[in-house]
């Protein structure tokens, strides 16, 4: 399970995958799919090669960022481009963390 880590120069990265023992931090959460289109979603893959600004849907993002530090919390997880979708053991292995 990867998270987005607020930056102190309001950006986000993604983390490192918890696996195993590491202890997650608290965060909080935005699963909402956004525009008709899933080609304006930010997608993980934007997330890594630095694209997801220029995709409409990264305001959404910026937005659940700045709630997250306003209820002090530092992360926060969006389902659109916190998981590798194509990688389905990700998938699953998100999906089964989720309800623990």
């Amino acid at each position: 399970m990867r998270l987005l880590e607020c930056q102190d120069d309001a950006s986000f990265r993604l983390t490192e995958d918890f696996i195993g023992d590491r202890v997650i931090p608290p965060y909080a959460i935005l699963s909402h799919t956004w525009s008709q289109d899933d080609e304006d979603e930010v997608s993980y893959n934007d997330m890594q090669q630095g694209t997801a600004l220029r995709k409409p849907s990264y305001s959404k993002i910026q937005f659940s960022g700045k709630q997250a530090l306003l209820d002090g919390l530092r992360y926060f997880w969006v389902d659109t481009c916190s998981i590798d979708r194509p990688n389905c053991s990700e998938l699953t292995e998100v999906v089964n963390s989720m309800f623990n």
